[in-house]
């Protein structure tokens, strides 16, 4: 996907839980463990200075890999390389103070995600005393204001209570925290899908903006189609745990490949009203816990045939982008989209 070497590059991604029910009540049942497989077998890389967005329906696995990236979830299998560096070989706690200084975490919920019995001021400190960035205390002061003003915010703010403040502004307070420790990677889960449109619009400017002036990387979790294409260089689309697309945003956004990309982006209103013809996402998602064999999406994908129901699509690579579909492997869509096409004229 780039040529650069990448901030972050994610290679076979796994992660499984065991949600099995307790084990005397499996016994009485002659029940077997249940395995979901949150994510399976995702990969990835994001160029340094640039945005990948991950996208899909609830439970796809995107908050997941999320978690997975900052270290909150060990993986089942795969490998993370930040900036080279395979962070399942860390080891020490100093070896990884040193990495994890670099990466911070921006939460969904900003009512959730701040201390409510600590001031803004040691809320926005803490990383920076535990990172040991500043000389002394007044150099601790100096850092919160710069980055309270980083963010629009007031350092007489650095006062208050996050009580005081809207979801807005303690969004701002969160990305105030986690420019804290100077870091170079942002993960950001669903960072404006608790917010109004309006504020969701200021906090996405301003993240564009820290990334221009910063020079910051995101990775971006998010399942509103609008706000991934205000804010994404790349995009990744995932369903049931696998990544089925991935590539230049405006490419993909520009022509879909992977049948449920286009359902995703034909669900979006057509206030142009261009007339053209739109498959809407029909049914409902499988079970993660049992997933349908082959591939995932085949029960409700218009394009499926025997192949999907029996054999996992492997990537195929579409000059930057690549997709995981045997009906865009053998030339089934592309056909049925030209005819489609024709058809209107």
């Amino acid at each position: 996907m780039a040529v650069d070497k990448p901030i972050l590059a994610v290679e076979d991604l796994t992660k499984s839980f065991d949600v099995s029910a307790p084990f005397l009540r499996r016994l009485v049942r002659r029940e077997g463990r249940s395995i979901l497989r949150a994510v399976d077998g995702v990969a990835f890389d994001i160029p340094r200075g640039k945005t990948l967005s991950l996208v899909g329906e609830s439970g796809c696995g995107k908050s997941t890999v999320a978690r997975l990236v900052v270290g909150l979830y060990a993986p089942t299998k795969g490998r993370i390389l930040f900036d080279g560096q395979d962070l399942a070989q860390k080891r020490s706690r100093r070896e990884m103070a040193g990495i994890r200084r670099r990466f911070q975490m921006i939460f969904q919920d900003p009512y959730a995600s701040l201390n409510p019995r600590w001031r803004v001021h040691d809320i926005i400190a803490e990383p920076i005393r535990a990172h040991r960035l500043a000389k002394d205390e007044r150099d601790v002061t100096r850092r919160v204001a710069l980055n309270l003003e980083r963010v629009k915010l007031s350092a007489r703010d650095g006062e208050k209570f996050p009580h005081e403040f809207s979801g807005g502004q303690r969004q701002r307070i969160s990305i105030a925290r986690a420019l804290a420790s100077e870091p170079e990677f942002l993960v950001c889960d669903e960072p404006t899908s608790a917010l109004d449109v309006s504020v969701q619009a200021q906090i996405l400017n301003l993240m564009k903006d820290l990334q221009r002036e910063l020079g910051l990387s995101y990775l971006f979790i998010s399942h509103d189609l609008a706000v991934v294409y205000h804010i994404s260089d790349y995009l990744g689309v995932m369903y049931l745990g696998r990544l089925v697309e991935v590539g230049p945003a405006r490419q993909v956004f520009a022509d879909p490949q992977h049948p449920y990309t286009r359902m995703l982006l034909d669900a979006i209103p057509d206030l142009e009203m261009t007339g053209k013809k739109r498959i809407p996402v029909g049914g409902e998602v499988p079970s993660p816990i049992a997933p349908p064999p082959g591939c995932h999406f085949n029960p409700r994908c218009p394009f499926a045939n025997e192949r999907c129901r029996v054999e996992v699509p492997g990537p195929t690579h579409l000059g930057e982008r690549m997709v995981r579909c045997h009906a865009v492997e053998e030339g089934r869509l592309a056909a049925e989209v030209a005819r489609v096409a024709s058809a209107e004229r």
